[in-house]
């Protein structure tokens, strides 16, 4: 058997960054070994990965287990900007901000931060991106290279071999009654992924929780965009409960998010029939607007003479309890991986986590970025459970 037959068929559950970036590395980097089919519920970059602020920082890990992840994501960011044409990406400088009554600009203050505010320099080393515009071409790019993309559909359960010692799946049950078959399987839905647990049985809890955030956008904002592109962290502003992030883009937008009043989500709310299921029933709160529009008209006459923001919208970041994401192989299924519960910093994270899993799929083992223990999925998972007679919920007999 030769040409497609024998690549190695590669399903990737999520249409988001992580899984935008597993599909174009695998098939730029290995295309002559893999095929690529990625599901997605709702739309590419549907969720965080369209909605998020695209902050970049290098320098701001941890000092341990997540300093490689900072290192390598920002550098990778620098090469995917230039091959894949990303217009929105730009080293930038960084400013602390306090805002508040009485407080007067600084001589580090932009002209645009002409309200009450008081800025100073934080790091002269980050950059930005708007992960929409990446996240679709990277997908865009892979199905230019042979990915086959499957919208409006999803995973409902995944298909196990009974053949052999070593558990394995053949296969991922679609929710139109199909069967998609895999030689592999990549779980990269965001919160989503919480999911898998479910497939694989009670044992498997996959403990991600959604941060669900509202963020604000003003269109038509070249001054601030363009001329002095500095990104704000604003201390924490009792007077409204915001603590915002203020992201002027080299389209003309100013992003801003950090606005308050982040919601929890877990459990039944993302699974079938939850107010939280899909990522286009995630909306923004209209409390959180009004508030951070209110904070930020006190600081940046922009936003006090546009009235309001020119759009407003909502995704929610995915966290494990340890605030690490899950990375690797799922226990006890060597051809299941997941790439998940990147909180805050899965923008930054996420094309070196995708280009990793495409690694750790075509060659064995990843290559880009060590998959540390820290990181590993069985810290929360444990093996796949097998099949038989149970006593109680404790397996009795011969299983399989």
């Amino acid at each position: 058997m030769t040409g497609e037959s024998k690549k190695v068929k590669v399903v990737v559950l999520g249409g988001g960054i992580v899984g935008a970036s597993v599909a174009y590395h695998g098939l730029r980097d290995h295309g002559d070994t893999l095929a690529v089919t990625v599901v997605e519920r709702t739309e590419v970059a549907a969720s965080a990965s369209g909605k998020g602020g695209g902050f970049l920082a290098g320098g701001w890990g941890d000092g341990g287990v997540t300093e490689e992840l900072h290192r390598r994501g920002f550098a990778l960011w620098e090469e995917l900007a230039e091959e894949l044409s990303l217009e929105s990406y730009r080293k930038v400088k960084t400013l602390q901000v306090q805002g508040g009554a009485g407080r007067k600009p600084s001589r580090w203050n932009p002209s645009w931060l002409d309200g009450e505010a008081s800025a100073r320099a934080m790091d002269e080393s980050t950059a930005q991106v708007a992960p929409y515009e990446y996240t679709t071409k990277a997908m865009a790019e892979a199905v230019r290279l042979g990915a086959e993309l499957r919208t409006g559909v999803h995973a409902v359960g995944l298909v196990f071999s009974d053949e052999g010692p070593q558990r394995k799946v053949t296969g991922v049950e679609l929710s139109n009654g199909s069967v998609e078959s895999a030689d592999h399987v990549v779980v990269a839905m965001g919160v989503w992924s919480a999911l898998l647990g479910d497939w694989m049985g009670d044992d498997n809890a996959v403990p991600l929780e959604g941060i669900k955030s509202t963020s604000i956008v003003y269109e038509g904002q070249e001054l601030a965009a363009n001329d002095e592109p500095f990104a704000l962290f604003c201390a924490e502003d009792p007077r409204f409960g915001t603590h915002m992030e203020v992201y002027p883009r080299a389209s003309g937008e100013v992003y801003c998010c950090g606005l308050g009043g982040s919601d929890y989500v877990s459990g039944a709310r993302l699974r079938a029939g939850g107010d939280c299921d899909d990522a286009s029933k995630i909306e923004a709160d209209p409390r959180r607007v009004e508030a951070a529009h209110a904070s930020l008209a006190s600081m940046a006459s922009f936003a006090r003479d546009a009235g309001a923001p020119s759009r407003s919208q909502a995704c929610m970041r995915p966290c494990a309890p340890d605030a690490l994401p899950l990375l690797g192989r799922v226990p006890g299924l060597d051809n299941v991986s997941i790439g998940a519960g990147t909180n805050c910093w899965g923008l930054l994270w996420g094309p070196v986590v995708g280009k990793a899993l495409a690694e750790q799929v075509a060659l064995g083992e990843p290559k880009s970025l060590r998959f540390q223990p820290a990181f590993d999925p069985a810290r929360y998972m444990k093996a796949a459970g097998k099949r038989g007679r149970k006593q109680r919920g404790q397996q009795v007999g011969e299983q399989w």
